[in-house]
């Protein structure tokens, strides 16, 4: 049996939460991986850079790709696309890499529809609505209206907790990034189903 088949761990949960402290946080932990770069029509904000946190691009140019079906998901969070490209994850699945997504569950919903078999989800929340709130608050790069709005969304998002394979509450990011180390590694060893169908075959005719 192949274990060095490439997976996918999907990471999801309110603006917020932690994804990307946990992500920075279990980097050394993990072994090879490719983070998966969400391209998106919304401003770079102060400190962002081209290639690293997204890939900037007009509405113009994201429809177009959506018509050419560049995407394996792509969804409209308040006011702007936000999508992933399909080619560079085919590319690192194919040399066994883990792909890392940080996606909303819209997200989450088109990836499993596409690659279930060798995917693992996780969804990542503060202990309580209230400590979201503060952390949004004090993060101090959105505007009033826009915290309103990833509050709403958030509301509706917790909702929906049962759909993913594991739920970390980051309360303690140390305590957090133990537990999705664990996960990381253990999605890493997800048997494509063809590979399992193809291993039975195997096991019957070694009588």
């Amino acid at each position: 049996m192949n274990y060095d088949t490439g997976a996918i761990l999907v990471l999801s949960g309110p603006s917020g939460a932690g994804k990307s402290s946990l992500i920075k946080k279990i980097e050394p932990e993990i072994g090879d991986y490719y983070f998966s770069i969400s391209t998106t029509t919304r401003p770079m904000r102060a400190g962002e850079t081209e290639g690293v946190d997204y890939h900037f691009v007009s509405m113009q140019t994201f429809e177009e790709d959506i018509e050419n079906e560049h995407f394996l998901e792509y969804a409209s969070v308040h006011g702007n696309y936000y999508g992933t490209s399909i080619k560079p994850v085919k590319k690192a699945l194919k040399e066994g890499k883990l792909v890392l997504f940080d996606i909303d569950v819209q997200g989450h919903d088109a990836v499993r529809s596409r690659l279930g078999d060798i995917t693992t989800s996780v969804f990542i929340t503060t202990p309580s609505l209230h400590e979201l709130k503060k952390r949004l608050n004090n993060r101090a790069t959105d505007a009033r209206e826009v915290i309103d709005n990833r509050i709403k969304m958030a509301k509706r998002e917790i909702q929906r907790i049962s759909e993913f394979d594991y739920l970390i509450i980051n309360e303690d990011l140390d305590q957090a990034a133990k537990h999705l180390t664990r996960i990381a590694k253990a999605a890493k060893l997800k048997i494509p189903s063809i590979d399992i169908s193809n291993f039975i075959r195997q096991w019957e005719e070694n009588e």
